[in-house]
């Protein structure tokens, strides 16, 4: 039998607090050959709010990548929705490492033609409607609309589902959203709630995307096709 695969799903915070959530997530799409451990940051913002944070925890989530990747993991399922480091740790490591954004945009753009996101707080609208524009998806980009909670504040689930419900529904009624982006990792147990609520309301399916469920499986998916990133896009850094 082949070795099992290592997966490190790397927390771009300084706590842990969030660990358990994380893994509680992913549970439903870890296929039984697939080994996962998880870490956070050692230093930096305990969460990622803002584009201080993000560039905060990002050279540490580069260093930690680098030391993952030496331990013999496969691959980095990097949580957050915004890809705090990813791009960076790309030129340092030589193992796939990817974040929430893309693809949880992408498995959208497999099951409808326009997606909006659901975020967190109004600090992040600016931010996240650039990641559409670097993926160039702003043909494809419905809206974005915040559920006013912190990350801290995602845990207590029934608020959380009932605000992210209220703008879900007004993304496909009022902006023309086919399928929704849930846009923090924060966000779990709270996509199939929101799923079932719009199709109560609405009579009709409308998929609901778990960054973390969407990540992890693609991720998992590059470790099995020996893919890693590509060096014309991003040169290889010796040093940090």
């Amino acid at each position: 039998m082949s070795a099992p695969l290592r997966i490190c799903v790397l927390v771009p915070a300084a706590t842990g607090a969030y660990d358990e959530r994380i893994l509680q997530a992913i549970d439903p799409v870890v296929p039984a050959d697939v080994r996962v451990e998880i870490r956070h940051l050692a230093e930096g913002h305990p969460c990622i709010e803002n584009r201080t944070h993000w560039l905060r925890n990002g050279m540490p989530v580069v260093a930690l990548a680098r030391r993952l990747e030496q331990e013999g993991f496969d691959g980095i399922w990097l949580t957050d929705f915004d890809m705090c480091g990813v791009e960076e740790a790309r030129e340092a490591i030589d193992i796939p490492i990817v974040g929430g954004f893309p693809t949880s945009a992408f498995t959208a753009l497999a099951l409808s033609q326009r997606f909006s996101i659901i975020t967190v707080l109004q600090s992040t609208l600016a931010m996240q409607r650039g990641h559409v524009l670097t993926y160039g998806l702003e043909h494809s980009f419905a809206s974005i609309r915040a559920v006013d909670c912190s990350v801290a504040e995602l845990a207590d689930l029934d608020v959380v589902v009932a605000r992210t419900f209220e703008q879900a529904l007004k993304a496909v009624r009022e902006d023309g959203a086919q399928s929704l982006l849930l846009g923090c990792t924060g966000f779990v147990d709270v996509a199939g709630r929101v799923a079932a609520l719009l199709e109560e309301s609405l009579g009709t399916y409308v998929p609901v995307i778990d960054p973390n469920q969407a990540g992890f499986g693609f991720l998992v998916s590059l470790v099995r096709m020996r893919l890693r990133p590509s060096r014309l896009t991003y040169s290889k850094a010796m040093t940090l």
